[in-house]
């Protein structure tokens, strides 16, 4: 990758980490669904001026509420319900290990014996974190939060459908079709009027907040990674995601106080571990084969 490429991953790794930051603040003044129509209703401005992508209705639809609405929403329930932001970070980059499981089951897609080992990790780091559910957080949290990486991996295996499209339109009209619905649900849960109360009563920090994960977080970074994905293999691009969990991990640890016990931290670093080993192998294959695959 080229030097100013390289800096672009490792900005939007930095971008996705302090959006969990950013979310947990957001979430002292809005409810889980107002703050994330807030975040797709921003990050869906430039629809005013975009045409819709060549992709169909319902398959716009499906992958924006899986990608998306189903992602966001599941994990901004699971913060505002105590889920710290550091462990939110790492469970939602499990998504990968549910991506792998889906193209096996649905596509024949058998992961490599490297792939396995690190499944295998990844997957024994899942099952330590599980084991220190309930001490700080109650076990609803945490399988609303489970539903984030789920979601992820189906979006991303329906986005393979959308071949030949401009990212930014297409992440444009994703989050319009998430922000429609997610204007009812949130009129619908929290009541016309309280939802009035929340947006007239915004502090510049709500503001910020909400500007930043809607602009820069989910438009400026989503644009930005696939542009990377366009133009290098994907093998060369994705690990920079496992940045994420650290940066989220840090900022939080700095800002909020967040510690992790001996088990629930040992349980996150096999969690990336894993991840990185499925990762990196799987660079190293491309490499060897010199399969260039490309996402437009």
């Amino acid at each position: 990758m080229k030097p100013a490429d390289v800096c672009i991953a490792f900005t939007v790794a930095v971008i996705w980490g302090l959006a969990f930051v950013a979310s947990r603040i957001a979430l002292d003044e809005f409810s889980p669904e107002l703050m994330t129509t807030l975040r797709f209703a921003i990050a869906a401005l430039p629809c005013l001026f975009l045409r819709k992508p060549e992709v169909s209705w319902p398959l716009l639809i499906a992958i924006s509420f899986t990608l998306f609405l189903g992602q966001f929403l599941a994990q901004a329930f699971a913060i505002a319900h105590g889920v710290p932001v550091g462990l939110s970070s790492v469970i939602v980059q499990s998504q990968a290990l549910f991506t792998i499981a889906f193209a096996a089951i649905l596509f024949g897609e058998l992961p490599t014996r490297m792939q396995t080992i690190g499944i295998g990790i990844a997957t024994a780091g899942l099952l330590m974190i599980c084991g220190t559910v309930g001490l700080d957080f109650s076990l609803g949290a945490f399988a609303v939060l489970m539903i984030c990486p789920v979601s992820f991996a189906i979006g991303n295996l329906l986005l393979r459908r959308a071949p030949g499209v401009r990212m930014f339109d297409l992440f444009a009209w994703l989050c319009l079709a998430a922000a429609v619905p997610l204007s009812a649900l949130t009129l619908l849960s929290n009541g016309p009027r309280p939802t009035w109360q929340a947006l007239s009563q915004m502090s510049l920090t709500g503001l910020v907040c909400v500007l930043c994960l809607g602009g820069v977080s989910t438009s400026i970074a989503y644009w930005l990674w696939g542009r990377l994905l366009r133009d290098y293999p994907a093998a060369q691009v994705v690990p920079f995601a496992l940045l994420v969990p650290f940066v989220g991990s840090a900022a939080s640890s700095v800002l909020f106080g967040e510690t992790f016990g001996p088990l629930r931290l040992a349980g996150m670093i096999a969690v990336v571990g894993g991840i990185a080993f499925m990762l990196l192998s799987t660079r190293s294959q491309d490499s060897s084969r010199q399969v260039l695959p490309k996402i437009a």
